[in-house]
């Protein structure tokens, strides 16, 4: 969720102020992106995977505070609960061997960290929506003790009138639950893909990521469970729009798949956070104006399932990337990488067609289509860039497959790599099991087994480091 804030509380004056430096940055990001001021340089792929720490009997550990002290490593870094941790990766230039350098770094890094958990008597876990966990777990107390945490919940509160936030999920069965806080967004663990463009591509990307994902939360879904009721494939997707809903205030979702495309420039998405969304977050930053601080922390309290967003790199130059957030955590890091392939290839070979595809696929059918694929999965029937409907399972495996493998040539991605990473999407598509699918096929198979039976079953399979397609019941 984002940098840490410094002051514990904020002024009305200090909201006037913030809202003047967004302003300001608003205004000097705006000129950048129309005078071509912001460098282009090659895509580069990176991601960010959150995960779970749960104890010996398999419930969430909160404990993370302690992991984290001991590991010490800045691409470890804390989450909303203390029993989450986010794992950065290092971004990688998309040429060459360059989706295993990924892969490579995170299992180093998902091990030690692995190791340190066991000193613990604890053990992490990567998937979309713990089995175990239960609505006592996702209290207050859990929560991690950062400013930015504790400001957000009672912000986020104060917008909606302090109305209580009311879960009501329809899938196989039915989950309605009460709710005073954000903490049951904690129970949401996600694989953020994050793809660097330069600027006079970004539009047609943040876009075609919209399109995108349908597709790729059907072949990654990895939540059916929550509570103990069998609801979406992608649990995660209305479980996170539903812990941070607005009720009846009448202001803009803060998480959400969006009202439209873009038209011309991803710029129109920082207006729209500048005018439709209130600031939650005021801290007045003593950077200058051309890091626009004020307006990267405002953008980070807006969780668009496709997001824009600014960086710096280490030389001190912006660069602009999109974040794709529709991905769950696990089932295992080749899983995850390969989706990220999928993504990236599939991305740069949609920029090259003759009419965009964002002219084929209007934008309403697009979000039908996005919470269709969170139902359902791989079985879900969309309406593709044909204008004729097929399975998500039948459009990846006849149409993206192959455009990703396009895409992926096009960027000097090495051709055993391309075999290697989008043979394990084809693979998972063939057999037709992702991690949702082999979760309600373990439960039919052990209908005498519970949810900690089925962590339990999931975590020895995750531990073999075998790609979901290859798990067996």
């Amino acid at each position: 969720m984002g940098q840490e804030i410094e002051t514990p509380d904020f002024t009305p004056a200090d909201l006037v102020e913030f809202r003047h430096r967004l302003d300001q940055e608003t205004q000097l990001l705006a000129s950048w992106l129309s005078t071509g001021a912001l460098p282009a340089g090659p895509k580069v792929g990176g991601f960010e995977l959150e995960a779970w720490l749960v104890g010996p009997d398999l419930r969430p550990l909160p404990r993370a505070p302690d992991l984290l002290a001991r590991l010490a490593d800045p691409l470890v870094v804390p989450e909303l609960a203390t029993f989450n941790l986010e794992f950065n990766g290092t971004p990688q230039v998309l040429a060459g061997s360059a989706l295993s350098a990924m892969a490579a770094e995170l299992i180093r890094t998902w091990d030690q960290a692995q190791t340190v958990a066991q000193g613990l008597g604890a053990r992490l876990a990567m998937v979309g929506i713990l089995p175990t966990v239960r609505p006592e777990d996702l209290i207050l107390d859990h929560m991690t003790p950062r400013n930015r945490y504790r400001i957000l919940n009672a912000q986020l509160g104060a917008l909606r009138g302090h109305q209580p936030l009311r879960l009501d999920i329809q899938g196989r069965d039915r989950l309605v639950l009460t709710r005073e806080d954000v903490m049951a967004e904690s129970a949401t663990t996600s694989f953020q893909i994050h793809l660097r463009v330069s600027p006079p591509e970004a539009a047609r990307v943040y876009n075609l990521s919209k399109i995108l994902s349908a597709p790729l939360v059907a072949v990654a879904a990895n939540s059916p469970f929550l509570f103990g009721r069998d609801l979406w494939r992608e649990t995660r997707v209305p479980l996170f729009e539903q812990t941070c809903a607005m009720g009846d205030s009448g202001l803009r979702e803060r998480v959400s798949f969006g009202l439209g495309y873009v038209r011309e420039s991803v710029m129109e998405c920082f207006a729209a956070n500048l005018d439709q969304y209130p600031v939650i977050l005021p801290e007045l930053l003593d950077d200058p104006p051309e890091r626009l601080a004020h307006l990267r922390l405002h953008n980070g309290t807006i969780w668009r399932w496709n997001r824009p967003l600014i960086g710096f790199d280490p030389d001190g130059s912006p660069h602009l990337r999109i974040e794709q957030r529709v991905v769950p955590a696990g089932p295992t890091v080749p899983d995850l990488i390969a989706t990220a392939a999928l993504y990236f290839g599939a991305i740069q070979d949609l920029l090259t067609t003759a009419e965009p595809a964002d002219a084929l696929l209007p934008f309403p059918v697009a979000r039908t289509n996005f919470y269709a694929a969170a139902r359902l999965g791989l079985e879900a029937e969309l309406h593709w860039l044909d204008g004729r409907p097929a399975t998500a399972r039948t459009i990846l495996t006849q149409d993206l497959l192959p455009r990703a493998r396009r895409g992926l040539r096009a960027l000097d991605i090495d051709s055993d790599e391309i075999d290697t990473w989008l043979g394990l999407i084809a693979a998972r598509l063939a057999r037709g099991q992702t991690g949702a699918d082999w979760q309600r096929a373990w439960m039919r198979r052990h209908p005498d087994q519970d949810m900690t039976g089925l962590l339990q079953a999931y975590l020895d399979q995750q531990h073999s480091g075998r790609p979901v397609h290859e798990w067996t019941l």
